[in-house]
């Protein structure tokens, strides 16, 4: 595990924005802290756990989070960080989002914020102006999404949450992980969905459901993502996207 302490949030003056691409073999935590630039941030491949003043959620890494200036916030890889971070300058967030939002990635955001990555800290000419230009665009375009997964903030509750994430074929049920989390399973059972809203079934469910649209993105066959989150048969796994994404996971796939 990586723990981060954020310092490339401070812009050059005059500098409208600066993207960062980011690879390491270890998980990677960012403790809480804020910054006047806004960020725009994703994975490449994995689940962050992000945690805001507004809340907390899980996103794949088909979605970004965008983080308006002076908001406090952390996160956590689950397994090997590959990600990408877009800080915007402070006057230049006046038009975009006020509070924290998820939205899509667009294939339009991802070659932007890619070129983005490529240029160094000088004054920006009136080519990459153009391009940060979309950059801005998308995350004002861009459609908010209530897509991700609430975390807990009990500290047994939020063990539990995070132990499901790192292992999503696990099948323990409500009574063997509240034994391993020191806690009743009618107290995980009820706290749980009232801090979550989701049961822990259901919240383990909505969790492969992430992970598998990840995989998808990333062009994983249906049937190596269906046993690597513990499905016994892929009917069994396509049968549940198609149960609560209304779709099947085909309709999914590379970006």
């Amino acid at each position: 595990m990586t723990i981060d302490t954020p310092n490339q949030s401070i812009l050059p003056p005059q500098l409208l924005l600066r993207a960062l691409r980011i690879s390491q073999p270890q998980e990677r935590v960012t403790p809480p802290h804020h910054h006047a630039s806004g960020q725009l941030f994703g994975a490449v491949q994995g689940l962050l756990s992000v945690a805001a003043d507004s809340g907390q959620w899980v996103v794949p890494a088909s979605h970004c989070v965008w983080m308006p200036p002076h908001h406090v916030h952390a996160l956590r890889s689950h397994g090997p960080f590959a990600g990408w971070s877009v800080y915007v300058d402070e006057d230049s967030c006046a038009s975009l989002p006020a509070a924290p939002c998820v939205m899509r990635v667009s294939g339009l955001l991802r070659e932007a914020v890619g070129r983005a990555s490529t240029w160094g800290d000088g004054a920006l000419d009136a080519r990459q102006e153009r391009v940060a230009g979309v950059i801005l665009d998308e995350i004002t375009a861009l459609p908010h999404e209530s897509f991700g997964l609430p975390l807990p903030t009990d500290p047994r509750l939020l063990r539990v949450a995070r132990a499901i994430l790192d292992d999503l074929a696990d099948e323990r049920g409500v009574e063997a992980l509240a034994t391993w989390a020191g806690v009743s399973p009618r107290t995980l059972a009820r706290r749980f969905t009232a801090e979550t809203g989701f049961t822990p079934s259901a919240w383990r469910q909505r969790a492969r459901i992430l992970r598998a649209l990840e995989l998808l993105a990333t062009g994983q066959p249906v049937t190596t993502i269906a046993l690597d989150l513990g499905y016994d048969t892929v009917s069994a796994f396509i049968a549940m996207f198609k149960r609560v994404m209304g779709v099947t996971p085909g309709r999914y796939g590379v970006m």
